[in-house]
């Protein structure tokens, strides 16, 4: 379902609905116990080679079109009327602050500020240069889960739905949220499809 007008949507930052949130919750935390790095980069790389694949179907000049999409498990109300540049710039900023707060978990150090969901919406501006940008970010991110021997670190960093997460949990995070988006990406498309 698309919309040309401003749709009301929740705040940004508003979250998941409270039986969906606690549902997520236990789904995570076997997510973390039972995964491993191998299938969480595996998974994180599959995810990205399947949106860009997505987003090489669509002419470019539709790409920064504004789709409004039912609301998919595990996103937010806020994000629903997103472009396809929209989702990337999304990513491109979450894979950054992860990757960044991973380097700071496995030194030992919390970091510093609070995650907030409303804090890592893209610019409804976004354009073609996303495109690069979004793949560096993801080149970054591999680049710092490589380097690094040991995940489960001491410190901990708290999700603002999932609590203190380790490095580990983080990198868990990271996959499971590029599949969220690229099933964004797919709905956004098939929205496109309908006008």
């Amino acid at each position: 379902m698309s919309n040309s007008s401003e749709p009301r949507l929740d705040m940004p930052g508003a979250g998941l609905p409270g039986p969906e949130l606690l549902i997520a919750r236990r789904l995570f935390g076997l997510r973390c116990r039972f995964g491993n790095r191998d299938r969480f980069v595996a998974k994180f790389g599959r995810e990205r080679d399947l949106l860009r694949n997505l987003i090489e179907q669509v002419p470019e000049e539709r790409r920064s079109e504004r789709v409004l999409i039912r609301r998919l498990r595990g996103l937010e109300d806020s994000s629903r009327h997103w472009s396809l540049w929209m989702t990337l710039d999304h990513l491109r900023i979450v894979n950054l602050a992860i990757g960044e707060s991973m380097i700071e978990l496995i030194a030992g150090r919390v970091p510093a500020g609070r995650v907030s969901t409303a804090d890592v919406k893209p610019d409804p501006g976004a354009s073609a240069e996303v495109e690069a940008l979004h793949e560096e970010a993801c080149d970054r991110f591999l680049g710092i889960v490589e380097k690094q021997p040991e995940l489960r670190t001491e410190a901990k960093y708290p999700h603002p739905w999932f609590g203190p997460l380790d490095a580990f949990g983080w990198l868990a995070l990271a996959s499971l949220h590029m599949g969220i988006h690229r099933a964004q990406a797919e709905a956004i498309i098939g929205g496109m499809n309908h006008k």
